[in-house]
């Protein structure tokens, strides 16, 4: 497993790791390392290998068991495809608010949505 973090990048180290995750470079069934063996391997604190942890687990991306670790759940899984929409909504709400602001009609940010969903 390979998690790549950047002290340039805009994004909190906690957030990295998650986003990482939720991206799908580490797949679904995949065991990750203890908190305190990712927060080596990355040169981090463990309050940050924590947090990124207990988010995802809120999240219902990953389950940890005790003495077996924390493992990635399946795309399948009812309450990630729950958090996948709630990101979905917020962010077409944030682009309906938008457009609305520079006085877009609701056929041309569909249009922009077809344009994007092809690419």
């Amino acid at each position: 497993m390979k998690i790549i973090i950047s002290n340039q990048s805009e994004l909190p180290i906690y957030a990295q790791i998650r986003e990482q995750i939720l991206n799908g470079q580490i797949k679904e069934g995949e065991v990750l390392p203890s908190i305190r063996s990712m927060a080596k391997d990355l040169g981090v604190s463990v309050i940050t290998t924590t947090r990124a942890y207990s988010d995802l687990e809120q999240e219902g991306f990953i389950a940890t068991m005790q003495g077996k670790g924390s493992v990635v759940l399946s795309k399948d899984n009812n309450m990630l495809k729950e958090q996948f929409l709630m990101r979905i909504e917020q962010g077409i709400e944030t682009a309906v608010e938008s457009a609305k602001q520079i006085g877009m009609t609701k056929n041309e940010i569909q249009q922009i949505l077809e344009s994007v969903w092809e690419q």
